[in-house]
C-alpha cells in the first residue's frame, strides 16, 4: 500500500503549496502545521485515504516509518512520544486502517500520551461506502478524543485544538473525510500556515502555535500541609509516578531533606536511578525489601503517581494507620483509587521545589539537621544489599535443556550496555526485564501496560530506540507476544535497529496457565499451550540474527552481537530463551486480582 513512498523524507524537500499560489488543500495544510508546530517523526501504514497527507508530512520535514501493521504504528509513536520524541503522530487509512490501532489507541488513552492519530474517513454523505463507520465512536470507546475536519474553512480551528489536546497529555483521532481533504483552505488558515512556519523557521513575523497547558501553580496552604506531613514523619517515603517524570532532580532533593526513601510506579522506573536510597519499583514488582520498607512507611507521599493497585499491591503495601499525601496537577485525580489525607494541588516539580524550600527554611530555624530515621546507615546498607532482584537469591530452575528467567535476565543485565532503553510486551515473564535490568534514568523502561495487552512489545522498542538512538534498544516479550506482532520485526530489520528481542519462551500464554493450572490440577489447558516451535529461525526469516538459549553457554551469542554492533553493525538479534517454569511469576497474583 506504500508503493512509491520512501521510507522517510529529509527537510530539505519542498513542501507542497509553498511559496505564492493556491491556498494548500486540507491534507496539505495538516501535513504542513504538524511538521511546524514540532511533529519530529510520524508513524503509520499507507493507503489510498492518507497517502496525501503522508506525503505533506514527509515534503515538510518529518520522517515517516511505514510499520507493516497499523497497531504497531501506533504503538510506536506512543513508545517515541513516551521516551522524549514529543508528541507522536500517526496516520492510517479509513474505516479498517484506523480499527487495526484500536488496542494501541486504546493504550495510549489510558496512559495519557501526548498522540495525535489522523485517519481518513468515509464521505459523511456515503452510509454505503465500504470503509463507512463511527470513527468517533471507536476512539470514545477506547477513551481516546475525536475531533474532525468536516469542512474546508473549519480546517484550522478543528487542527488548532486537536493538536492543543494532544499537548496536554490526550490521545486525540482527527478525522480527515476523503471528499474534504483535497479541497482547499480558507485564506486566513493559509496565511496562518504561513506564519507557522515562520516561526517554525525561526523568521519574524511567526504567528503562535498551539500551547501544552499553564503550569499548575500549588497554593501555599496546600505545601504547608504537605511540609508539616514530612516535618512529622520518622519513615517517609516518596513515591513518583508518570506525572513526576520531569522532576527528578527536585524529588531526589526534597527527599533527601525530609529523610524519605524514594520509589517509583513502574512506568517511571529509572528516575532515582543511582540514588542510595532508591527502592525501585513499588507494587507488585516490588522487592521484599521495598515491600517492608513501604510498608513501614509513617507518611507516603504520591508525586504524580495514582497509589492505584498496582503500585500499591491493592494497598497492601500501605500501612492503616500511615498518612497518605497525593500531588497531582489534576485535582479530580487525587483520591481516585483510594482515600488521602493531604491533597496537593500542582505540578509535581513546582510543588516538590516550594515544598524543598519551606521544609529547608523550617529545620534551619529549628537548627535541626536534614534527614530522618529512613535514611540511616543501617537503611542503606540493606538496600546497597538487598535493593534489586539481582541480589535477591534464588535457586537456578534451569537445566533440562531450559534457562531459569531470571539467571537469563540477570546475565544480560552484566553484559549489555549500562545505555540502554528496556521495553517490555505483557505477559508472565514480564517482572525479568522490569526488575533484572537496570536503566540509566526515566526515559530508559518503556511500559505500555495499561491496557494489559500482550502484542505491543516490537512496536513499543522500535518507537523507543527511535526516541533514544544512543542507546541500545532492548525488548523482553513472551512467545504469544512475540508472534501476535512478529510483522514489525520486518520493520526493526528494515530501519537497521541495533535491537535485542529476548523472548521468554514458555511455548504458552504462560500467565494463563500458571493462574488457572498447575497441569496436574485437572484443568484442560490444551488451548493456553503450544507445541514448542524454533522462533530463531522465523526471525531469521525476517533477516534478523537469531539464536536459540537453553544455558547461559549460549548467551555468547550477545557479546559477539555487541561487537558487531561496536563496529558498526546495525541489524536486530533476536533470542529464543526456552525457559523453565518458574511456578508463576510473582506478581501474577497482583495482575489476576481484579480481572
Amino acid at each position: 500500500m506504500s508503493a512509491g513512498l520512501p521510507e522517510e523524507a529529509g527537510p530539505d524537500a519542498a513542501a507542497p503549496g509553498s511559496g505564492a499560489g493556491p491556498a494548500p488543500s486540507v491534507a496539505q495544510f495538516v501535513g504542513r502545521a504538524v511538521a511546524a508546530w514540532g511533529a519530529t517523526r510520524a508513524f503509520g501504514v499507507v493507503g489510498s485515504g492518507n497517502f496525501a497527507v503522508t506525503g505533506a508530512l514527509r515534503a515538510a520535514g518529518v520522517p515517516f516509518v511505514a510499520a507493516r501493521h497499523e497497531g504497531g504504528a501506533v504503538v510506536m509513536a506512543d513508545a517515541y512520544s513516551r521516551m522524549g520524541g514529543g508528541v507522536g503522530v500517526v496516520t492510517v487509512h479509513q474505516g479498517c486502517g484506523l480499527t487495526n490501532t484500536a488496542t494501541g489507541l486504546g493504550e495510549a488513552a489510558k496512559s495519557r500520551t501526548p498522540l495525535l492519530l489522523i485517519s481518513a474517513a468515509a464521505p459523511a454523505g456515503d452510509p454505503h461506502n465500504n470503509f463507512a463507520m463511527d470513527q468517533p465512536g471507536l476512539a470514545a470507546a477506547v477513551g481516546a478524543e475525536s475531533l474532525t475536519i468536516d469542512a474546508p474553512e473549519r480546517a484550522g480551528a478543528v487542527l488548532f485544538a486537536a493538536w492543543e489536546l494532544a499537548l496536554s497529555g490526550r490521545a486525540v483521532l482527527l478525522n480527515l473525510p476523503i471528499d474534504v481533504q483535497g479541497h482547499p483552505v480558507s485564506a486566513s488558515d493559509a496565511a496562518a500556515l504561513a506564519g507557522w512556519e515562520s516561526a517554525a523557521a525561526g523568521e519574524p513575523g511567526g504567528t503562535t502555535s498551539p500551547a501544552a497547558p499553564a503550569a499548575v501553580v500549588p497554593s501555599g496552604e496546600d505545601v504547608s500541609a504537605l511540609v508539616r506531613a514530612l516535618g512529622a514523619a520518622e519513615r517517609p517515603v516518596i513515591i513518583a509516578g508518570r506525572g513526576a517524570r520531569e522532576a527528578g532532580p527536585a524529588l531526589r532533593a526534597l527527599g533527601a531533606e525530609a529523610g524519605a526513601l524514594l520509589a517509583t510506579s513502574a512506568v517511571a522506573k529509572g528516575l532515582f536511578a543511582r540514588d542510595p536510597f532508591d527502592l525501585g519499583i513499588s507494587g507488585g514488582f516490588a522487592t521484599d525489601l521495598a515491600a517492608e520498607l513501604i510498608r513501614g512507611a509513617d507518611v507516603v507521599v504520591a508525586f504524580g503517581c495514582a497509589l492505584n493497585d498496582w503500585t500499591t499491591r491493592r494497598g497492601t503495601l500501605l500501612a492503616p494507620d500511615a498518612t497518605l499525601v497525593q500531588v497531582d496537577r489534576d485535582a479530580a485525580a487525587i483520591g481516585k483509587h483510594r482515600p488521602v489525607g493531604v491533597r496537593v494541588v500542582g505540578d509535581a516539580g513546582l510543588v516538590a521545589v516550594a515544598a524543598l524550600e519551606e521544609l529547608a527554611y523550617l529545620r534551619s530555624g529549628l537548627d535541626a539537621e536534614p534527614g530522618g530515621r529512613y535514611r540511616s546507615e543501617a537503611v542503606g546498607a540493606r538496600i546497597a544489599a538487598e535493593g534489586t532482584w539481582n541480589r535477591t537469591p534464588t535457586p537456578d530452575l534451569g537445566g533440562d535443556g531450559r534457562i531459569d528467567p531470571r539467571v537469563l535476565s540477570d546475565v544480560l543485565g552484566d553484559v549489555l550496555p549500562a545505555a540502554r532503553v528496556v521495553s517490555t510486551d505483557s505477559g508472565n515473564f514480564m517482572g525479568y526485564p522490569a526488575q533484572y535490568l537496570s536503566v540509566p534514568d526515566e526515559r530508559g523502561f518503556c511500559f505500555t501496560q495499561a491496557f494489559q495487552s500482550i502484542g505491543l512489545g516490537l512496536g513499543t522498542a522500535i518507537g523507543a530506540a527511535l526516541a533514544q538512538p544512543e542507546r541500545l534498544p532492548v525488548l523482553g516479550t513472551g512467545d504469544g507476544g512475540f508472534l501476535m506482532g512478529i510483522a514489525d520485526l520486518e520493520t526493526a530489520v528494515r530501519l537497521a535497529l541495533p535491537l535485542l528481542v529476548v523472548v521468554y519462551d514458555d511455548a504458552a500464554y504462560g500467565a494463563e496457565v500458571h493462574h488457572f493450572g498447575p497441569a496436574d490440577s485437572g484443568v484442560d489447558l490444551s488451548d493456553v499451550v503450544f507445541p514448542e516451535r524454533d522462533l530463531a529461525a522465523l526471525a531469521a526469516g525476517f533477516g534478523a540474527r537469531s539464536a536459540v538459549v537453553r544455558s547461559v553457554a549460549d548467551l555468547e551469542v550477545v557479546e559477539d552481537w555487541l561487537a558487531g554492533v561496536r563496529a558498526g553493525e546495525r541489524v536486530p538479534l533476536v533470542l529464543d530463551a526456552k525457559i523453565a517454569s518458574d511456578g508463576g511469576a510473582w506478581w501474577l497474583q497482583e495482575a489476576f486480582a481484579r480481572h
